[in-house]
């Protein structure tokens, strides 16, 4: 027995398990429906305007039907209610004239009076249905006469005593059984009481009902008359918000879809159904001619563009053989400078370093072809990052001394390793180091190393001259100097910014800078750790810990996270594009296209104000 109740229990268990998971799988259906639903209801504007259309029209025409309904219905019930009551006055007063004339003074000539008279009103031409006659007074020598002795039940004692109280007519509303009806159904009724003389015995209570049934079969026609016309309506409404919302709405869905395409570079696409003089057909011309003259600049530009790559490194490769017999020749003026005036020895030495700076220059242009022509590449591997730094500090203390900069380092006890191009984020460090120690103006540099799971980060900050508002617009640019008239104690060829923002890029990274004149500059290099890791945010902080950008309102250096551009996981085709032959840096407009990406803000959260991104 114990057994047996046991496999009750567990069946039951079952039984219920397989409910629970079947409501279970109900209600994900029901929740995937409602999300379905709610993207097609946000993603359809055509669909918006039908529901809105429909439910506006649900709205008036329940509105309008009701009030219709209550209208009709108390229409009918007021007229079918005043015809009653002058069919029972006039009734009624026919009783009392027929009572008051009779010389009825027997108790069987009495009873045969009133059996009489419920007779002829039951086959005269009133519109009454039955009638009673009953007696006032509790010891009646008569007996009550009704046509229908059940129905007796639908005079209330309350309405007796209403009748006896009243000189005139008094009327009870009832609901007629259905076994007394010919539709077999119950229908709705009024009784009438009045109070009429009988002779010789005293007062009589004459009730008349009254159906409603035929004004109730009147009043259902008209509502499925109105119920019919209403859904009539409310199919034409929703057809006809269709049709004109579709007429609407695919100009303006096809247009989004050629824009579309012409965003993907399909400049080719146009837009269908520009024949018309129709509000739509203007736009579908207009939007053609749009599409027509932004292809002709794009292929204006990209053909200029060509043309500027070209001579740029057209140039900077016939500059290479005067410059290395240049180089040759001022190497010899250069050994021999010590037995040349003090003029030609100070000419000789001006030359020489200047022809560093030339070969420098012609280097950075290649590169930055390199990178305008999708040409540049990665070679990564795992690196330590104190390593790289710790590089980057020695080569330029000598820099630091000269300066009187106090260069200092700060590294984690945990290696910072990352999959990086060692020779790429050695070429920014140097960068944003050899900046701030020629800004610092004899304050200390500090150089700050830090990692997390995702990502690593470098920072340097100096304490020097800083950079305002303006000067953050073009911080990146290609070939911009804050002051135009201070000298370049460096030497530096105005793209070292540049190079390393691109650098950064290439690697997915950010390259992010902070500042405030008079108070100094914080420069933040962020690289994922891995390929193909999207960066969130940066182990260490942009803002010096002692200032908060709540602080600083004005004098901002945008923040540069450009979104797009080659990472480590997409390489370019190296087949495709040259080094030597097909790779030319970027003309004059390199400030236009860098405030033209600050106005567009693209970068990270990290609390500057401004986006740039250098072209």
């Amino acid at each position: 027995m114990p057994r047996a109740d046991g496999g009750v229990a567990a069946g039951a268990r079952v039984v219920v398990g397989r409910a629970r998971r079947r409501l279970a799988r109900t209600r994900l259906r029901l929740a995937a429906w409602a999300r379905a639903l709610a993207h097609r209801w946000r993603s359809s504007m055509q669909l918006r305007v039908v529901t809105s259309a429909l439910a506006l029209g649900v709205v008036t025409v329940v509105l309008l039907g009701l009030y219709l309904s209550f209208s009709i219905r108390d229409g009918l019930f007021e007229q079918r209610l005043e015809q009653v009551e002058r069919e029972n006055a006039a009734m009624t007063e026919q009783v009392r004239q027929t009572f008051s004339s009779s010389p009825a003074t027997s108790s069987d000539e009495l009873q045969l009076l009133l059996s009489t008279m419920i007779q002829t009103l039951d086959t005269g031409a009133s519109s009454g249905q039955d009638f009673f006659l009953l007696s006032s007074v509790e010891q009646s020598r008569l007996i009550d006469v009704v046509t229908r002795q059940p129905l007796r039940e639908l005079i209330t004692p309350e309405l007796r005593e209403a009748t006896v109280a009243s000189d005139g007519q008094v009327l009870q509303s009832v609901l007629i059984p259905a076994e007394f009806t010919s539709s077999e159904v119950p229908e709705p009724g009024v009784v009438v009481g009045s109070t009429v003389d009988v002779p010789t015995v005293g007062a009589y209570e004459l009730y008349a009902l009254y159906s409603f049934q035929p004004e109730q079969e009147t009043l259902s026609f008209v509502q499925r008359t109105l119920a019919i016309g209403y859904v009539a309506v409310l199919v034409a409404l929703v057809a006809l918000t269709w049709t004109v919302t579709r007429q609407t709405v695919t100009p303006v869905r096809r247009a989004a879809t050629v824009a579309a395409r012409l965003a993907d570079g399909h400049l080719d696409e146009r837009m269908a159904g520009s024949r018309g003089e129709d509000e739509m057909a203007l736009l579908a011309r207009t939007f053609n001619e749009m599409a027509t003259n932004l292809q002709d600049q794009i292929v204006r530009m990209e053909a200029l563009s060509a043309a500027q790559r070209r001579f740029t490194s057209d140039v900077s490769h016939e500059l290479r053989t005067p410059l290395t017999t240049m180089r040759m020749a001022g190497e010899v003026i250069h050994a021999s400078r010590d037995e040349l005036d003090p003029a030609a020895r100070r000419s000789a030495e001006l030359l020489y370093n200047q022809l560093d700076r030339f070969e420098e220059l012609l280097s950075d242009l290649l590169e930055i072809s390199r990178f305008d022509a999708g040409a540049a590449v990665l070679d990564v591997e795992q690196t330590d990052l104190r390593s790289i730094v710790t590089a980057v500090a020695d080569t330029t203390a000598p820099l630091a001394e000269r300066r009187g900069v106090f260069l200092s380092v700060d590294l984690p006890t945990e290696a910072p390793t990352a999959d990086v191009d060692s020779r790429r984020v050695e070429r920014i460090l140097r960068n944003l180091v050899v900046n701030a120690i020629e800004h610092a103006e004899g304050k200390p540099v500090e150089v700050s190393v830090a990692a997390d799971a995702k990502a690593v980060a470098v920072v340097v900050r100096d304490h020097g001259v800083g950079m305002t508002a303006v000067e953050a617009e073009h911080v990146f640019d290609r070939f911009w100097r804050a002051d135009p008239a201070r000298a370049r104690t460096t030497g530096g060829t105005g793209l070292g910014l540049s190079i390393a923002l691109e650098d950064a890029r290439l690697h997915g990274g950010w390259l992010e800078a902070w500042g405030r004149p008079g108070e100094g500059a914080s420069f933040r290099l962020t690289l994922p750790r891995r390929a193909g890791i999207q960066l969130q945010d940066s182990p260490l902080a942009l803002v010096p810990p002692s200032r908060g950008m709540t602080q600083y309102p004005t004098g901002q250096i945008p923040v540069v996270n450009p979104p797009t551009g080659p990472t480590p996981t997409a390489i370019p085709d190296l087949d495709a594009h040259p080094l030597e032959d097909d790779v030319h840096p970027l003309g004059d407009d390199a400030h236009a296209a860098g405030a033209d990406a600050h106005a567009a803000g693209h970068g990270p959260a990290s609390g500057a104000t401004t986006d740039v991104e250098a072209r």
